[in-house]
């Protein structure tokens, strides 16, 4: 799964946090931000409650169900700057990816 796919997964998804701005950094591959307050999913690099800043490829990993993103944050593979309360809702981001 590239950047571009997981962008339209999240978009055509709508897949945000209630009430919540949360970027995913996946470093050189680009930024996703999730605006939870309007609804809306671009690949803006804005302010957030949340950054979470993992390897693309970690990620895709996550999204498919082969990384737990639990074990992904222990093992150092992702990092939270931010609100961990956000963070924590990072299981029920993963499975709306899924679908």
């Amino acid at each position: 799964m590239t950047y571009e796919e997981i962008l339209k997964r999240f978009t055509e998804g709508n897949v945000t946090v209630p009430g919540k701005k949360v970027k995913f950094d996946f470093g050189d591959a680009g930024k996703i931000f999730l605006d939870g307050g309007a609804g809306k999913v671009s690949a803006d690099d804005a302010a957030a409650d949340t950054t979470i800043k993992v390897k693309l490829e970690d990620f895709v990993d996550m999204a498919g169900g082969k990384l737990d993103p639990t074990a992904a944050f222990m093992q150092g593979k992702l990092r939270v700057e931010g609100d961990m309360g956000v963070a924590m809702q990072l299981q029920s981001v993963m499975a709306k990816l899924r679908g």
